[in-house]
Formats: structure tokens, sequence, C-alpha cells
């Protein structure tokens, strides 16, 4: 449905993929604030350089396959896929060397701590006699150069795969004078960087990739090689759904294979190549000059991550903190579920630990009073602890169902074994739909209970990630309301059973009424400003891309609703408008944790702090798919001391926020204004820390 009572024009919209580039941008641009320990700030240049890669391998390579596929169809902004990857290329380019400027500096920043990257000219002939050794015992026996010949075709290069390229004397006495062509990948199992000594507490070290081209004689003897490069190629990794599939899993194991092996869309090549050598590999990758991107320095800056585990001194990273364990839990001894059943609980990770949900899986599953066990996993660690706890569950008799989500990308080999590991011990293991992906976070737990049963739910804003957990903030609803419960066990039987949710009190849920729910929501506010009354409206998400939401949100800028919002990543809504979106505000926090949960408020004729206003939390961003693609939740909060820690604590100290926040600008740009004056700066993740806030027992935050 598209809203036709406001004028929209495509000027009024930022393009989806450009957006994101922008707001990796702003990641790196972390790695050259000097304010940041030196540790984190190689850690922001990996990060970027890491999305990057995965823009390419997905968001990239869709729109050249759009644009060589002859598709038409517009972005919301108007763009054509060929327009589309002319504009994203241009960025990724100038992204590029962004990052390899800021390596630059940090490299000889590195230097001030005693780590050294020497380049190949500046290796003494000391250095080198001590480093052969090290080559021939081990490096050279696990590398396996490839001559191209007839009989050598041109062996498979992984994704991201970092490779050596030489051009040689031929072979025979035939080939002489012909040049022979070799191909060497580089093994991933190989350290990086290889330490070569130590002097004055200087740590010295060098690529493994410049370790072989200073003994690419001892890997060629008697061999003259003429020319040598290397090149990292990224390849389109998506997978797309076939709905003739009968096994969803046999058909994921194959796709997974297949992306091995999808198309090379990028292709990363150390500057000053030779021609000769620019040309055989252009050729061979089966790409165009448009997609070859000449670096200057090491390729991959994702792999800089492993120099931060070098010396991990506390004098350049951040400081330390302990996350707390919510307090009501220690007051009861541990119980979790007695904690619950006495008030609801939210968990604020990272600052408060997710050992809580955990431990609330873990109880379950030893507790003989607990009957059944349903929970949602899209993501987890390896080694989960969530997935122990759930197979201890059923080896223990109970009832155990498990919805794994195949189409979890990147994670999908690592779901099929953990769904394997389930099924053998006695879990029913569910894979929801072929043409919807199952995002809620969402575990319900029944206990018998003086004769009666009583339902526990666990919702979730992220993954049930141990590990995510630490750096994304995220929120862990807990509670023994049975009417959520009943909301949350349709959910659970729409997945596994195809059986469509009735009337639903306090949960809206996608593909169904989430959408309409956000609508309704906003028109309520739109009704109240028209009246003349106190409207207002604030959100925080990843994305928000519906352009349903966008028009809508424009009408609500329009009739006078005062609007907040807090995107970490893409943002297709332009604020600033004259007479369209004056009153949106539009900011993005990025810090020293990934923020990930979803609010959604709404003031229904009140300000900020408010006991009134509707309050949710979700699983899902404003996105075309999670709104009409997925199955999400969207929870309405109803306790009073959890509505008031969600809203007046958590909400209000993202838009506070002055350290962390970079503010959207109706050109797309964002600006980044640290605020000098000590009484009225903030710093969310800070406060946070410092702060027990949730316990309500933090000092208070609105001043």
């Amino acid at each position: 449905m598209m809203l036709n009572n406001i004028k929209t024009d495509k000027l009024q919209y930022f393009n989806r993929e450009l957006s994101w580039l922008k707001f990796n941008d702003r990641v790196l641009s972390l790695a050259s604030d000097r304010d940041l320990p030196l540790h984190e700030r190689m850690n922001f240049l990996s990060i970027s350089a890491t999305n990057l890669d995965e823009f390419l391998n997905v968001r990239f390579s869709g729109l050249v396959g759009q644009y060589k596929s002859g598709v038409s169809e517009l972005s919301i902004d108007g763009k054509s896929p060929h327009e589309q990857v002319q504009a994203t290329n241009t960025q990724i380019s100038t992204l590029i060397d962004t990052q390899y400027s800021i390596w630059g500096d940090l490299s000889s920043e590195l230097k001030n701590v005693n780590i050294n990257i020497l380049k190949l000219n500046q290796i003494s002939q000391e250095q080198k006699a001590s480093l052969k050794q090290y080559f021939l015992d081990s490096i050279l026996p696990v590398l396996s150069p490839i001559a191209i010949d007839p009989a050598h075709p041109f062996p498979f290069i992984p994704n991201l795969g970092l490779t050596m390229a030489f051009v040689m004397n031929g072979v025979s006495k035939k080939s002489k004078d012909e040049n022979l062509y070799v191909i060497l990948p580089i093994p991933s199992t190989i350290e990086r960087f290889i330490f070569v000594n130590e002097v004055e507490k200087q740590k010295t070290f060098i690529t493994v990739e410049d370790l072989v081209e200073l003994f690419a004689s001892d890997l060629f003897p008697n061999k003259k090689i003429f020319d040598i490069t290397k090149f990292r190629i990224l390849r389109d990794t998506e997978i797309e759904i076939q709905e003739e599939s009968e096994d969803l899993v046999v058909f994921y194991e194959e796709a997974l294979q297949r992306r091995k092996r999808g198309e090379v869309v990028y292709v990363e090549i150390e500057n000053q190549t030779s021609s000769l050598l620019m040309e055989f590999i252009k050729n061979e990758m089966n790409v165009e000059d448009y997609f070859v991107k000449e670096i200057d320095g090491i390729l991959g800056l994702e792999s800089v991550r492993e120099l931060t585990k070098i010396n991990p001194s506390s004098l350049y990273s951040y400081k330390k903190f302990s996350p707390r364990f919510p307090e009501r839990i220690r007051e009861h001894n541990g119980n979790c579920f007695a904690a619950i059943k006495q008030k609801d609980i939210i968990v604020h990770h990272p600052y408060e630990s997710f050992d809580v949900v955990v431990q609330f899986l873990q109880q379950a599953s030893q507790d003989p009073d607990v009957l059944t066990i349903k929970q949602t996993l899209y993501r987890t660690s390896d080694n989960s602890p969530i997935v122990r706890a759930l197979i201890d569950a059923a080896q223990s008799g109970k009832t155990v169902t498990a919805v794994i989500e195949l189409k979890a990308r990147f994670d999908e080999e690592t779901n099929i074994k953990f769904a394997r590991d389930m099924e053998r011990a006695g879990v029913h293991v569910i894979f929801g739909f072929l043409e919807l992906k199952t995002h809620a976070k969402a575990t319900l737990i029944v206990r018998k209970e003086n004769s009666k049963l009583v339902t526990y739910t666990h919702l979730g804003t992220g993954n049930y990630h141990p590990i995510n957990a630490k750096i994304y903030t995220d929120l862990s609803f807990f509670t023994a309301d049975q009417n959520i419960a009943k909301d949350i066990n349709q959910l659970f039987n729409y997945v596994t059973g195809y059986v469509e949710p009735g009337k639903m009190s306090n949960i809206s849920m996608s593909p169904f009424n989430l959408h309409t729910t956000l609508i309704n929501e906003i028109n309520n506010e739109i009704k109240i400003a028209e009246s003349g009354g106190e409207a207002n409206i604030w959100l925080k998400m990843n994305s928000l891309i519906d352009q349903n939401i966008i028009d809508l949100l424009y009408k609500a800028s329009s009739a006078g609703v005062k609007i907040s919002i807090v995107v970490r990543g893409i943002c297709c809504l332009v604020p600033g408008l004259k007479g369209l979106s004056e009153n949106i505000e539009v900011k993005s926090i990025i810090g020293r944790f990934l923020e990930h949960s979803r609010i959604y408020c709404f003031g229904n004729g009140n300000r900020l702090p408010s006991d009134s206003a509707n309050v949710f939390i979700s699983s899902a961003d404003l996105m075309p798919r999670n709104l009409h693609r997925r199955v999400e939740f969207l929870a309405r909060i109803d306790n009073k001391t959890v509505h008031r820690q969600i809203l007046d604590q958590i909400m209000l100290a993202n838009i506070k926020d002055t350290e962390n926040s970079w503010t959207l600008l109706s050109n797309g740009n964002s600006i980044r204004k640290k605020d000098t004056n000590n009484s009225t700066r903030f710093d969310a993740h800070d406060y946070f820390i410092n702060n027990p806030s949730l316990s309500g027992r933090g000092k208070s935050i609105h001043k």
C-alpha cells in the first residue's frame, strides 16, 4: 500500500546502498579519532574493512548482477541498477583510499608502541638470514604453486583469498623463451604478520606475502622470475532461494558449495602491477577494469586486527569493565523463575551480562518442573551454551522445540551443524519457511507450579549469541505475563504448524500486523498534533528503509509531530526538508559498542519523561523485508518499571548522547559534534558502564 495523501518525489529519499557506505565511513572515521585508544582505532579500521568486504560480497554483487541481467527497476531514490553500480563504485574506491591513508597513519603510530611492520626494502641481511630458516621450516611446506598451462588450468581462488602471481621463464627447451605464469594461493591458516626480531623493545614484523616474495628463489629454484604481484578477490556470496526446493537443508548444503564459487565481482591488486600481469589476472577472473582497484599497501585490511593481540596493553585500549548481573535475580539466590514471576525484568546488554539468558536456559534444562522449551535460533556462537542447554533439556526428557533459521547469512553452515546435533539429542528442529526468515528472538518455557502450568517468556532485540552480546547493545525482556506467553506461543505455532495467529493482546507480528501497528501509532500522533496536543515520536533502530513508514513520518512532521530517530546504519529518510521533514532529527550513534536494539516509542500526548507513552521493543528494523518478508515480533511494554527503564533511561540517553553521535544532514552527509562543555557533554556508553541505571539506582539522567 502506497500512501497517496502526501506528495513525495525521488529527491526526498536517500539511496540505500550509498547510505550504507556513509555509515561505514562513520565507522572508519573512528579509526582516525586520536581521542580513542590506538588499539581500538586499529579495530575500527579492521571493522570498516570487514564491513566493506561483506557489502561487496552481497549488496554490490547484487547490483552488478541486476545491471548485467538488464533489470530496470529503480531504487527508492530513482536510480537504475547501472546508475547505482556507478555511484557505489565511486564511493567504494574513495572509501578504500581513505582506509589506506588511515592505515599509513596508524602504521606510524604503531612504531610509538614498539610495533613496526617492515617493507621488503627495509629487511636487513641479518634479518633475512634469521627469517630464511623459518620460511623453509614453517611456510614453504604449506605452499602449493600452480603453473598455468594446458595441463594446469587457472585454479580456483576462494572468496577473500590472498594470492600471488609470478611470471618466469619456461619449463622446457621448447618453451624456454616463453613466459610461464604461476599462481600461488596464500593459505589462510598462516599468520598474516610474521615476527622478525626485537631490538631495544621494538618488535618488527613482515607480512607473509612479503616473506614469500623475499624467498621466492627458494620456492622456485633454477628459475628466473621476471615479475611478481599480489591480488585479492571478492565473490558474489548471496544465496538465491529456489521455491521448488523440497529439502531446505540439502538445498543449503548445495548452495553453500555454490557460494564458494560465486562470480568474481571485485579485485584488489597491488599497485604498480605490470600491464602483463594485470591483463592476465583480469582475463582469468573475467572482470572489467571498472571492478579492479589498485592498492598501495597490504591487501585485506581486516587482518590488521591481528596486530592488536601483540600488545593488548591497557595503556592504549578501552578500560575494561565487568557487566553487571541483574540484582533481582541475585536477591532470589540466582533463581530466574522466582525473580521473573515477582516482576518483569529488562536486561541491557552488554552493560548487564548475557549470562542471565544462559542461566535462564540452563535452569530450565535442569529443572524437573519444566515440561517444555521452545526457542528461535537465528545466530549463536560456536560451542554455544544455549544449544548445549537445549540438548541437555531434550536428553532429560523435556519437550524441546528449536526453530533454526538456515537463511541467516554466513551462519548457514553453523546452523545446519547445530540442527543435526540437536536432532540427534531428541530436539524437535524446525527450519521455518522457505520464503520467510524467522528473525524473531523468543523463548518460551512451560513450568508446572502447584498443579498449574506457568509460562515464562524471553524476548530479545538481538541474537542468542553470548560473544556478540559483549559488544552489541541489545535488550532482553523476561516476563511471566501469561497474555504475552499466549501471543508468543501463536508465533511459534505459526512457524512450526502454519497456524496463522488470531487476536493477540501485547504482541504484533510480521508478516501480519506489525507494520499496521506502527502505522496506527504514527497516525495517532498525527491526530494529536492536528488537534493541538503534544505529539512526539522517538525511534531507535539499525536501518530505516521502508517507504510507507518514511512517507508517514513525513506526514507526521508536516502535521507538527516532533520526531527523534536514532538509526545506526542505513537511513533513506531525508531530515530537515522545509515543509516536509523539518520536525525530524536523525542521528547515528557509533562508538565502543554496536548499537543494535530496536525501540519504538510514541508520546501519546506526552513529552519525555512519560509514563503514558506507548513503548515497544522489537526484533525488526524498519525495512520492507522485516515488515513483510520475515517472522518478527513487536512487543508493547506495559510494566511501569520496565517502561521507565526503556523510555526514560535507554531511549533518553541515546537522544542526549553527544560523544558518539553523528547528526544526519539533508544533503546525506553526517556531522559529528563533540560537546566541549563538561556540564552538557554526555556519553551514553560511559553512562551505562558506570551507572546501574536499569536497577533505578544510578544518578538521574533527566538533567
